[in-house]
């Protein structure tokens, strides 16, 4: 109810607006803002079983006319594939969150339907919402500002220069875990929820990810945040989707290793792939192993990505970076 409270107080729906909610409701972003938010709210939600159908999800929000929709980064690319470039001409409240927004995802909604996508930033423990940005005050590459009632701070991490640990307490942050006080101890700290990204908070209010603290990549005493070449992966015009995890090195103690999908017809090999990151990034930053494959995923479109991280380990248990998986 708190969480309920704080987005209404930042958003201007209203008793018009329609909105169309094909996440999985056990799920929280898809419970509480896709199902109990217009309730609550007294708006209409069309309900959907499943945000697969890429075909089928652009017609049904066109015949419905609704003016609110809910998704991830992973499956905006997919109806983007698949979509009329009328289907969301109803849309004007287009929230993604789960997962990180890509610049090329954004980009490619902008110009094919003329929408603006919304980042926002939660977790289950805060039920779920925490930050957002919205029409008014929007900006690329940012989460948006806290919610009103909630506070937040940072914790230093060695080796990052910029940013650090993120913590948080309001309202919406939960109690603890249900018959666990052991986790429960250890996700606060003197009060405080801590969120498990790593981020930087701006002077103008807005929060950018860095990556998840259990994502950041330690390769020879620099850390290499997995989320920034998963950008620079996902602006290669063959890939579709794309993940970043550690693999074992004997010499730098971990490198950067992609799993990437390419689009329908498309095919690649590993050293183009490769190649594409150098003119980006570092060279310490750029992976040193691609995997072709189809990403493990939830049922929000997030990367599962401690199987990608097992599955790396098996391919090179030894570190030595010249074995073939």
């Amino acid at each position: 109810l708190a969480n309920f409270q704080q987005l209404i107080a930042i958003t201007d729906l209203e008793d018009r607006d329609r909105v169309f909610n094909c996440l999985p409701i056990f799920h929280s972003f898809g419970l509480v803002v896709g199902t109990l938010l217009p309730l609550l709210r007294g708006m209409y939600v069309f309900l959907y079983p499943s945000p697969l159908h890429y075909r089928v999800i652009p017609d049904a929000v066109y015949d419905r006319a609704c003016t609110v929709f809910l998704s991830t980064n992973t499956f905006l690319n997919g109806y983007a594939r698949k979509a009329h470039p009328y289907d969301f001409r109803s849309v004007r409240y287009l929230f993604s969150a789960a997962e990180k927004l890509n610049e090329a995802t954004a980009a490619l909604w902008a110009q094919k339907y003329g929408v603006r996508i919304l980042e926002g930033y939660g977790a289950t423990e805060c039920a779920p919402a925490i930050a957002i940005t919205t029409p008014l005050q929007p900006k690329h590459g940012f989460v948006g500002r806290l919610l009103p009632g909630i506070e937040a701070r940072l914790e230093p991490v060695e080796g990052v220069i910029e940013g650090g640990r993120l913590f948080v307490r309001g309202p919406n942050v939960m109690k603890g875990y249900l018959k666990n006080p052991q986790a429960s101890d250890k996700a606060f700290y003197g009060g405080w929820f801590h969120s498990g990204d790593l981020g930087v908070m701006h002077p103008d209010g807005y929060i950018q990810l860095k990556d998840r603290s259990k994502d950041i990549i330690i390769s020879g005493g620099e850390n290499i945040s997995s989320i920034e070449v998963e950008d620079a992966l996902f602006k290669h015009p063959k890939i579709s989707a794309a993940a970043v995890v550690a693999a074992p090195d004997v010499k730098w103690g971990e490198t950067p290793c992609a799993f990437v999908e390419l689009h329908d017809g498309m095919e690649a090999t590993a050293e183009e792939i490769i190649a594409w990151t150098r003119g980006q990034l570092a060279s310490f930053k750029c992976p040193r192993h691609v995997i072709f494959c189809s990403l493990p995923k939830t049922s929000t479109g997030k990367v599962q990505k401690y199987l990608l991280r097992e599955r790396a380990r098996k391919l090179w248990p030894s570190g030595d970076v010249t074995a073939r998986p």
